[in-house]
């Protein structure tokens, strides 16, 4: 497990620690909102996608969506978490323009999904678990648009009702490396299991960030809610800028308010919204429209049987099967995609070559071209050929990066592109003993201190390279050189 002692903030009358809660509010793939049958789609224009029970008209009752019950169950099962077969739904009550009911339907003391656990993996190499207390299906709201009028807001509801999954972690994590990873791996797992897109800039997943701090061993701190943070590296600013302003109140004997912030990317700064809600502020009770939320552990059985192989599960694998550390295996096992990929380069082939390919070359050439790699112009299966023919001596590893370079820019056969563009390795010893003959000729002094140490050979060998536009085999190279030079 992760050793806490380096994650101390430093204060100017001693140590103090950080403590973060979050709760990630995941939008479920679903075709139709969770109590209506309107569609989910992103990007409809404003509100396009909208039913009378959206709209919360009068007499218009909710009516439960199948299959976000079933995604919850399945996202529960992916996070280790307990499946409570019987849940009710809530009424939470607050007032917010967009919010045309009035209130929200949500879960809050017999929830969906009871505790479970995440365990993330540290860039220091360690790991840190991460209990789940609980998931909760809820609607969202719909969304104010402020800047379409001068005088006037406007309500887009095409959001109103769709279906979120809130996940809510317990306070233990104490850094934003810590929170940072665990939202990553927490996305990850929604990817695999398909219940949720993860795609943070469209609105699909963001996060409440509680935030405290405290003396190292005393009782947590008052904390303070960090709203709608919709980016992981805007997470981490806003945890290090909080916790810290936190420790400058304290230190000059002030007092933390309970109040939810906002975080400002421009300033790095988190701002007061609003003080802090309690339960008791939201009036919760049971929904009178809708029964409880009762099914068959059969049902879960079924369910849990449809899991795929989820990332801690392929990492494991991927460093048993295929031999890698496990730095590459979880490098390669964070995105379902990646690894498919890599599982399809390696077939039949070196598998550490095919990592070192997919996560060198490709993945620098995606970045480099803003792509993920589910739309990499170049196909697994040409990726392993590519590699075939640096195996079977065609090109060499410095030729193969310039034709991966063109594939990246339209695909396509790399043999094909090396028999076109003529970039098929030089083998023939009599052509390499030609190159090596006018190099030797054009430098006696290097000769001689060549002779005196050997190791100077890799000069010789580059020039070679130059000269052949890195086309000559390196292997024939050497040992003409060798030959030449006596050595």
């Amino acid at each position: 497990m992760a050793d806490t002692s380096n994650k101390l903030i430093q204060g100017a009358t001693g140590d103090w620690e950080v403590v973060i809660g979050l709760e990630v509010h995941a939008q479920v793939v679903s075709e139709a909102k969770l109590f209506s049958g309107s569609p989910t789609a992103f990007g409809g224009s404003p509100n396009s996608h909208v039913s009378l029970v959206d709209a919360a008209m009068p007499g218009m009752l909710p009516v439960i969506n199948k299959e976000c019950v079933r995604q919850a169950i399945k996202t529960g099962l992916g996070l280790k978490a307990k499946i409570n077969l019987h849940s009710v739904f809530d009424r939470k009550n607050y007032f917010y323009p967009d919010l045309p009911q009035g209130y929200q339907i949500s879960q809050f003391q017999q929830p969906i999904v009871g505790e479970g656990r995440v365990v993330v993996d540290l860039e220091d190499g360690t790991t840190a678990e991460v209990g789940i207390e609980r998931l909760h299906l809820e609607q969202d709201a719909g969304k104010s648009i402020h800047d379409q009028h001068p005088t006037m807001s406007m309500v887009d509801l095409n959001r109103s009702g769709v279906a979120l999954m809130e996940i809510v972690s317990k306070p233990d994590m104490r850094s934003a490396d810590e929170a940072k990873a665990y939202v990553t791996k927490v996305r990850t797992i929604l990817r695999y299991l398909g219940t949720c897109d993860g795609n943070m800039e469209q609105g699909s997943m963001r996060a409440d960030v509680n935030v405290s701090v405290r003396r190292p061993g005393e009782d947590l701190g008052t904390r303070c809610e960090i709203k709608n943070v919709n980016s992981i590296r805007f997470m981490g600013l806003a945890i290090d800028y909080e916790s810290r302003r936190q420790v400058d109140i304290l230190e000059e004997g002030g007092a933390i308010d309970q109040e939810t912030r906002l975080f400002d990317p421009k300033s790095g700064q988190t701002r007061p919204m609003r003080s802090k809600e309690e339960a008791h502020d939201y009036r919760y009770f049971p929904d009178p429209d809708l029964l409880p939320l009762e099914f068959e552990q059969a049902w879960v059985d079924e369910i849990a049987a449809s899991l795929p192989e989820l990332p801690d599960d392929k990492k494991a694998r991927f460093v048993a099967d295929y031999g890698l550390n496990a730095y590459d295996a979880g490098v390669l096992a964070v995105d379902r995609e990646a690894a498919d990929y890599f599982e399809t380069v390696a077939n039949g082939r070196d598998a550490k070559t095919a990592a070192n390919w997919v996560m060198g070359e490709l993945f620098a050439g995606l970045n480099r071209l803003e792509l993920e790699v589910a739309s990499s112009p170049v196909t697994a299966e040409n990726l392993g050929r590519l590699i075939d023919l640096i195996s079977d001596g065609t090109i060499s590893g410095r030729i193969a990066k310039d034709v991966l370079e063109i594939m990246l820019e339209d695909g396509g056969d790399p043999a094909r592109i090396v028999e076109e563009k003529g970039m098929k390795q030089v083998s023939d010893t009599g052509a390499i003993e030609a190159v090596v003959d006018e190099i030797i000729a054009a430098n006696p002094d290097k000769v001689e201190q060549i002779r005196e140490k050997p190791k100077a050979i890799g000069w010789f060998v580059g020039q070679v390279m130059q000269k052949t536009g890195g086309k000559a085999n390196p292997q024939a190279v050497n040992a003409v050189l060798k030959k030449k030079l006596e050595l």
